[in-house]
């Protein structure tokens, strides 16, 4: 991926084609899937949830799979589902919060001139009330024992934001709802496809 054209930093620049994958990355909370999908259905794309991808594949949890073949080997099953998906045209993917903490990751996205990363951000503590109000309002919503650690939350969030910001597109989600979010992101792909035309 390319560093964005002088006077408008919210276009990326490509040689070839127009891009045919939008990934999205951000902390929990930061409306990845919810965003995600909601962009795929406006562009008419399939969208995938690649933590949602792994479960389906292996038969367990997030939290089992680390339990059970630990975090180094669970990258290892995150980076190949992550090469596949890239294989796919004309796609909205969305990222566990820390699939850019893998080296090997990062190379895949970073080489990658057709795919788009799109970092969704807000400070921590709108992350966390977001999660808090998800578990209260949706039955059946997925624990996140993360919430239970407050510092080892933020630890986590300091680490991954480098990694974070390295996208070529960076949207505030700060006090926006995911359809404003995603209409955002829809009129950047716009100008961006008009800009190719």
């Amino acid at each position: 991926m390319t560093g964005h054209p002088e006077g408008d930093p919210s276009i990326q620049t490509f040689c070839g084609e127009l891009p045919r994958r939008l990934v999205f990355t951000g902390f929990m909370g930061a409306g990845k899937s919810t965003v995600g999908s909601q962009v795929a259905a406006a562009l008419g794309w399939p969208f995938i949830d690649l933590d949602e991808e792994i479960v389906l594949a292996q038969g367990a949890s997030i939290a089992s799979l680390f339990d059970s073949i630990g975090e180094p080997a669970f990258r290892e099953l995150e980076s190949a589902a992550l090469a596949s998906a890239l294989q796919r045209d004309n796609l909205v993917l969305a990222l566990g919060g820390g699939a850019l903490e893998s080296q090997s990751n990062r190379a895949l996205l970073s080489e990658d001139p057709a795919t788009i990363l799109v970092y969704l951000e807000a400070p921590l503590e709108v992350l966390f009330s977001r999660c808090e109000r998800q578990s209260l309002s949706q039955a059946g919503a997925a624990h996140r024992p993360v919430l239970d650690d407050r510092a080892a939350a933020t630890e986590r969030f300091l680490r991954r934001r480098p990694f974070y910001q390295t996208a070529a597109w960076r949207i505030d989600t700060s006090g926006r709802s995911a359809s404003e979010v995603t209409s955002a992101i829809l009129e950047r792909w716009e100008r961006l496809t008009a800009d190719r035309a």
